[in-house]
């Protein structure tokens, strides 16, 4: 499968560096090995998959976190590490060991992540081999070849990367994520990695990141699976020449934050826009409800519905199926007859049924489009929220059932 390189500018983080190698861990000469170093005493905040059987990495990455110092994340794609018992947990760490050893550190400061197939065993020998290849190519300039080396079965690389000015200096965030199926974080992505040179605390830096992701990656799903591995990393570095960020009540606090949401909803955009075989973004709003619950049961009751889906996908109007699923969402008391139901600015519903002024044209007009934004308006409080889906086509089914082969 080709992948299609599609990244803006990724403007180099002071203090971090990216090296992607091949260690043929599925597929010959593909990358599929990234190794990234961070700065002495950088902070660093993750967060990570809520499923049960979550993977060997991810166990390891939690407790080493908790030693806060953290040197290197070593990423493996083509398998995952999951449902792989006690050896799952002793291959991940013979990663960190050598890491450890390669690079005069402790296995304690490094994180490893893998993204892939579940249930098989971790190919150590490949990834201990191609260790050095990736450490001989260090460098603060090695976006582009880690967001193709993380990849699975994304079409495509996923990065974003801006700058703000904070007491006069520059800083940088960038970042990188991979996901194209098995997406409805239960906290972040498939994964993700965002780093920024800004000098902050690492609880305030824990603060960052949590919001940041409540507004971008729990905000998407492509197909309603969350993984074993998700994982979402933020970095910063402190190499930026400013008083350091140790609080959120601070102007400098709330510019980065608001810098690190963006880019990470960028990337959460771009995961849906690569869900396997989708043909269109949809985004889903819901409006005037009375709590933030009742907007996450209609929002994704809607998203996660494989008729409401495969109509986006045959670009087909048939707006009977939007309002089945706003019915059958769980809202107590919902008063059919005074919610509205919107594609984009078509209204669809009221009044409890057809609305008087709608026509098949021009609910066709809106589902013609690549984009398209469904508007529930409950007219129930003032909660509101906004989740971003896909259609799901022919080559969903086919992906995935053609996964292993």
């Amino acid at each position: 499968m080709s992948i299609t390189i599609n990244l803006p500018k990724m403007h180099p983080v002071p203090g971090f560096k990216l090296g992607t190698t091949s260690a043929g861990i599925k597929v010959p000469g593909r990358k599929d090995l990234v190794v990234m170093q961070l700065a002495d005493n950088a902070s660093v905040a993750g967060v990570f998959t809520q499923n049960a059987f979550c993977a060997a990495p991810v166990h390891i990455c939690k407790a080493h976190l908790q030693t806060g110092t953290t040197r290197y994340f070593v990423t493996n794609t083509g398998n995952a590490n999951a449902g792989t018992g006690e050896q799952g947990m002793q291959d991940a760490m013979a990663t960190c060991t050598r890491l450890a050893e390669l690079t005069d550190t402790e296995p304690s400061s490094i994180l490893p992540f893998s993204t892939g197939v579940i249930g098989e065993s971790l190919p150590t020998d490949k990834i201990l081999n191609a260790l050095p290849a990736a450490l001989d190519i260090l460098s603060e300039d090695g976006w582009v070849d880690a967001a193709q080396g993380i990849l699975t079965t994304d079409t495509c690389t996923k990065g974003a990367s801006r700058q703000i000015e904070l007491q006069g200096k520059t800083i940088t965030i960038t970042g990188i994520s991979k996901g194209s199926g098995m997406i409805r974080p239960d906290m972040a992505t498939m994964l993700a990695y965002v780093a920024t040179d800004a000098p902050v605390t690492p609880d305030v830096l824990q603060s960052m990141l949590k919001q940041a992701a409540d507004h971008s990656f729990n905000r998407i799903t492509v197909d309603g699976d969350t993984s074993t591995n998700d994982s979402c990393m933020l970095v910063a570095t402190g190499k930026a020449e400013i008083a350091v960020i140790d609080g959120q009540d601070s102007l400098e606090y709330k510019q980065l934050q608001n810098a690190v949401t963006e880019v990470m909803e960028q990337l959460a955009r771009a995961i849906v826009l690569d869900g396997e075989g989708a043909t269109k973004l949809i985004n889903i709003h819901i409006q005037s409800a009375a709590d933030a619950q009742e907007c996450d049961a209609v929002a994704y009751t809607i998203a996660h519905s494989p008729l409401v889906k495969t109509a986006f996908f045959a670009s087909d109007p048939n707006w009977g199926r939007i309002l089945a699923a706003v019915g059958r969402s769980g809202i107590k008391n919902l008063d059919i007859n005074s919610l509205e139901i919107f594609l984009d600015d078509v209204c669809l519903v009221r009044n409890g049924g057809r609305a008087e002024d709608y026509t098949e044209a021009r609910g066709q007009a809106v589902m013609d489009q690549d984009e398209i934004t469904v508007r529930v308006d409950l007219k129930r409080g003032a909660a509101e929220t906004t989740i971003w889906t896909c259609d799901l086509s022919y080559d969903y089914v086919k992906i995935n059932a053609e996964y292993r082969t």
